[in-house]
């Protein structure tokens, strides 16, 4: 590990708590808009501290802890709570009990952190170290949608939790990075997520007399080359998109050809342009549908915005980091085509998440969504304190410059 953790705001017992308050949040995951018996546990842990106003059921199931000395700016930092539907084969005796579902994302890691930035910012509210207040936002459903399409993000903000806020922070554990790296990107960093989903339409008929009807499958067959050049023939090369096919439902019997053909997949890109330009040139290539005799029809459901990271919030995340760990490693490259919420939070106002190292030392990669995904815990102290300090020079900072 290349950085020290000792004289800094986290203690040798708060490193043991959050080991704790991770591995209980680890053992009993909960899915999006579940996080019922997390939400509570969160509230709890953080009642204990003096200092501290909680609110509940904030965006269905979400918290938020205020902290507070009055007059001043207000930042807020968010983490997320909910769990993915996976089946755990860590072999760790604090393994998920919740048969299927599993903290597989690092949002177990990412709660324990926020409830110890929590204790370190009300003592030294109590210390007269700050001027201000910072909102600490537990947020649900990351991961998943409600019935309305929507996820944890803009259910808080529908509620007003970033009325007051003027800039705003997160991280996210990063398996690819060890403890003692964080990764940071200026813009754009995770992309826009759409799902698109058509259909093909035939009269269908017998399998052995093809030529008596429309088969929508031959059509898709023509679809799908138009389909994969759309991203390198249609697009920009300056952008960034990424257009996959997930699903194809057709058919039920081998001797006859269906009537239509479902499919389903995923369109992600980073600027608004190549966004509608994306959707656009994809429902273009099943219009190729009618020109062999069907039918068909696009629609497109638009998931989280892209993640746009604000340039001077990071170099204050940046210089902090450095600041606390002389010796930190700091990558500079944007974090991937994922999804990420956060971006409705950063299109409210200014702000930034960073990517945490946390890779286990012994080479075996733990990606993100898969079932042996670990974490080394000793990250978590680096986590609290760049989210702390960040957070009190946000404070400081003056109005115009962010």
């Amino acid at each position: 590990m290349p950085v020290e953790i000792e004289n800094l705001s986290v203690t040798t017992s708060l490193e043991q708590q959050l080991i704790k308050w991770r591995r209980h949040i680890h053992k009993y995951p909960e899915l999006s808009f579940d996080e019922y018996k997390t939400a509570h546990f969160v509230a709890e842990s953080l009642r204990a501290i003096e200092g501290i106003t909680v609110q509940t059921n904030v965006g269905k199931t979400g918290v938020v802890a205020t902290i507070s000395t009055g007059e001043g700016r207000t930042v807020a930092i968010r983490a997320d709570m909910d769990a993915l539907p996976i089946e755990e084969k860590t072999g760790h005796d604090f393994q998920s009990e919740h048969h299927g579902v599993m903290h597989a994302c690092g949002h177990d890691a990412h709660t324990a952190i926020l409830l110890g930035v929590a204790q370190v910012l009300a003592a030294k509210c109590s210390e007269g170290l700050f001027q201000g207040t910072v909102k600490l936002i537990f947020q649900p459903a990351e991961e998943a949608t409600d019935e309305e399409g929507l996820s944890g993000a803009p259910r808080m903000i529908e509620e007003g939790v970033l009325e007051d806020v003027e800039s705003v922070i997160a991280l996210h554990v990063c398996p690819w990075h060890p403890t003692g790296t964080i990764q940071v990107n200026d813009g754009y960093s995770m992309a826009n997520v759409d799902v698109f989903r058509a259909k093909i339409r035939g009269t269908g008929g017998h399998g052995g007399y093809p030529h008596m009807g429309t088969d929508p499958v031959w059509m898709l067959g023509a679809i799908l080359p138009a389909f994969y050049g759309v991203s390198s023939r249609t697009i920009s090369p300056l952008e960034t998109v990424v257009a996959s096919i997930g699903e194809i439902h057709t058919g039920a019997a081998s001797n006859v050809i269906p009537q239509e053909i479902a499919v389903t997949g995923t369109m992600r890109t980073y600027s608004k342009e190549a966004r509608y330009k994306l959707s656009e040139e994809i429902e273009k290539t099943f219009k190729l549908a009618e020109a062999f005799g069907g039918s068909y029809s696009f629609e497109v459901d638009r998931g989280e915005p892209a993640l746009n990271n604000n340039r001077t919030v990071n170099t204050l995340i940046k210089q902090t980091a450095k600041d606390l760990y002389p010796t930190i490693q700091i990558e500079e490259e944007r974090f991937g085509l994922g999804g990420e919420d956060f971006g409705y939070m950063t299109q409210k106002v200014p702000g930034s998440m960073f990517f945490l190292g946390c890779a286990l030392p012994d080479g075996i990669s733990r990606d993100l969504h898969t079932n042996i995904f670990d974490i080394d815990e000793r990250c978590m102290s680096v986590g609290v304190n760049i989210l702390v300090e960040s957070a009190i020079k946000l404070l400081k900072v003056e109005d115009g410059e962010i």
